[in-house]
């Protein structure tokens, strides 16, 4: 049975049968993988503490014969996270970003800047040095960049009049165009979402760039409502589906 590691972050885990569970990793080395831990539930020794949510692990695995699941053979902990699992806000946007990835990301595709800036985004919520909003604000917006959906926040959609020169403060974001608005294009556009000048220079600035400098940009407190209300509906749009743990994370937010 020939083996493979890889640095690896669990999305997603779900019982099989009584003992087993099947995982779901982004890995550095395969992308999206499904493995399956055999006796998970019942052993008190091979995993213990290892297969929670968001940790970051080294895990082996044995491809087999066939066309069954990869066999998980042992895992090494290199970061638990544990501080995103014990808060319940925490808990909520991680779960989002974990399930965007999930359905987003093909199978055994490698995705090394997607691992990268969801290890970071982890990182940076379990270490508290950032607000979690923001961290949201930060990691949709690359993952938009890095998935090659890019919304256009630099010119008007219709009349293509740079930002720069529309005379408002404020413009109209229309998510079925995926693109700005000025006031004179505005008659007719659906999904209509209101943007400040000021909150969309923030989304272009962490959109690319240096992963750590863009993080540490700050947003004021109606920059980051703005800019959730945009990325909440625009991701889920470009996705097409509503994903569960965004009901959830809204609710938490209340």
């Amino acid at each position: 049975m020939p083996l493979f590691s890889t640095p690896a972050i669990l999305l997603r885990r779900l019982d099989y049968g009584d003992f087993d569970l099947i995982l779901t990793f982004l890995s550095l080395e395969r992308g999206k993988i499904s493995l399956i831990a055999k006796s998970a539930k019942k052993s008190t020794k091979r995993f213990a503490g290892i297969l929670e949510l968001f940790s970051l692990m080294e895990a082996v695995a044995s491809t087999g014969k066939g066309r069954g699941l990869p066999v998980l053979q042992e895992a090494t902990l290199i970061s638990p996270f544990s501080t995103i699992r014990n808060d319940i806000r925490k808990t909520a946007y991680a779960s989002y970003w974990c399930e965007l990835l999930n359905k987003w990301v093909e199978e055994n595709q490698k995705q090394a800047s997607l691992y990268y800036l969801l290890k970071h985004a982890l990182s940076q919520l379990d270490g508290g040095t950032s607000a979690a909003a923001e961290i949201s604000i930060f990691f949709q917006m690359r993952l938009l960049n890095l998935s090659g959906y890019d919304p256009s926040l630099r010119q008007c959609g219709r009349c293509r009049k740079n930002l720069e020169t529309i005379q408002s403060n404020q413009v109209v974001f229309d998510i079925a165009k995926g693109a700005i608005l000025c006031d004179e294009c505005t008659s007719g556009a659906g999904g209509r979402i209101r943007l400040s000048k000021g909150t969309i220079k923030q989304l272009l600035w962490v959109a690319s760039g240096d992963l750590k400098k863009a993080s540490r940009v700050r947003f004021g407190a109606q920059a980051i409502k703005e800019s959730l209300e945009f990325l909440e509906a625009f991701v889920p749009y470009i996705m097409g589906l509503q994903p569960q743990s965004l009901k959830f994370l809204k609710q938490i937010r209340k």
